[in-house]
């Protein structure tokens, strides 16, 4: 399964709309239940309107009802493997803080982190 959502992330970034940075994000979220949803990066004037690819996923994902996920993979146009901004990596945690994330180059190689070592000490509701 890492290989076809590492492969849907790098498709998706064909979808970015980027004319500003020309930095296009695809990622692909994967929920436990096997369902995979899609987000591109969309620039806007007012910089602040802006949404990452994996926002925009994980946005994808809440609407359609599913809140728990087990995999990430994110791919840019940018020369190294792509690592979600911290806004990302915190919005990802309130749902997944156990999240395995594929970090993905252009060429399709990729690095896996635990998304808790990309945000260590991550701001989170208690859940007991």
């Amino acid at each position: 399964m890492t290989e076809e959502l590492v492969a849907r992330a790098l498709a998706l970034r064909q979808n970015a709309y980027a004319p500003y940075s020309r930095f296009r994000v695809g990622a692909a979220l994967l929920a436990a239940d096997g369902r995979v949803f899609d987000g591109c990066n969309v620039e806007n004037a007012a910089y602040g309107v802006s949404l990452c690819a994996e926002r925009g996923a994980l946005a994808s994902a809440v609407a359609a009802g599913c809140r728990d996920f087990t995999a990430l993979a994110v791919a840019s146009t940018g020369p190294e493997p792509c690592v979600p901004c911290g806004v990302c990596r915190q919005a990802l945690c309130e749902f997944a803080p156990n999240l395995t994330v594929h970090c993905v180059a252009p060429d399709g190689e990729f690095k896996t982190f635990p998304l808790h070592t990309l945000l260590p000490e991550a701001f989170t509701l208690r859940r007991e």
